[in-house]
């Protein structure tokens, strides 16, 4: 059964609430994005080559803690989106760890408590770090990398029009997989994988069948995420969490076909381009 909407106030630019639910089909809740945290302070940090190695380093104190089955010092030396993968997968993991990342290429902003790596070994994989209180945190990774690496950043000033959608690439994100018509012209290319999460959610409650399944799309609190690569590109992350509610069909007290999942989240890695418009390079899904 398609993707169906009750409302959609959602706007490219400015992001609205809407709820959309029924019986036995997918709705969508939208949260409006926070405002940009570096365009506004004048202290506004930039982080350097020198302090991206040395931070990148936290992740063989996140190994060691994986190896000693520490979970409070995984969740202390972790915030956004990790705080929650990293912790749930921590305290489900009975066996293992996740592989120690190493010969990383580092994505630096002009300015901003963030910055993001991708690494090389043992599988291309991108890393978002953000500074809180003082201490830099991994906030998203290992988030597995696909296609070819984007170029590094530059000091190059885009197009402000492409600043602009940079900046609320989370908004497109979700208005794509909440406007299963298209009628807002977000696009991705074929093969995305944000063109494959879509057509999922929109799949699901027709698999559930006779359950009845309502499918909430929101936008988690986050900073803008976004960097330049060269004039016509810019790299930017955000994640979106996604809210599983099934229900038996009426007059039974059981599920006939249960999803397992009440809720995940999404972290993406996108390039955004003048020309080619959205592409997702990162994508990572785990238990919310």
């Amino acid at each position: 059964m398609p993707l169906r909407l009750l409302g959609l106030l959602v706007g490219l630019l400015v992001g609205l609430s809407v709820v959309a639910a029924g019986c036995g089909t997918a709705g969508v809740a939208t949260v409006a994005p926070p405002e940009d945290p570096t365009s506004a302070p004048a202290s506004a940090h930039s982080v350097d080559t020198a302090t991206a190695e040395q931070v990148f380093k936290l992740l063989g104190g996140l190994d060691q803690a994986w190896k000693r089955r520490d979970c409070a010092a995984v969740a202390d030396l972790t915030t956004w989106a990790e705080k929650t993968l990293g912790g749930r997968a921590c305290e489900a993991t009975r066996n293992g760890r996740p592989a120690l990342y190493s010969d990383p290429t580092f994505f630096l902003p002009g300015e901003g408590d963030w910055f993001a790596a991708l690494a090389r070994k043992p599988s291309p994989a991108y890393f978002v770090f953000l500074r809180e209180g003082g201490r830099w945190r991994l906030g998203a990774g290992p988030i597995p990398a696909r296609g070819a690496a984007p170029e590094t950043s530059t000091t190059v000033t885009p197009d402000a029009g492409l600043g602009g959608q940079a900046r609320v690439v989370a908004q497109r994100h979700l208005t794509y997989l909440t406007d299963p018509a298209g009628v807002a012209g977000v696009r991705f290319p074929p093969g995305d994988p944000v063109r494959g999460l879509r057509d999922e959610l929109d799949g699901l409650p027709e698999q559930v069948r006779p359950d009845r399944l309502d499918i909430d799309v929101e936008l988690p609190e986050q900073p803008t995420m976004a960097l330049v690569l060269s004039a016509d590109t810019m790299l930017a992350f955000d994640a979106l969490r996604i809210v599983y509610r099934q229900r038996p069909k009426a007059g039974k007290s059981s599920l006939t076909h249960p999803l397992k999942k009440d809720a995940e989240i999404v972290v993406l890695a996108t390039v955004i381009s003048a020309a080619k418009g959205l592409t997702t390079v990162g994508v990572r899904r785990g238990p919310a």
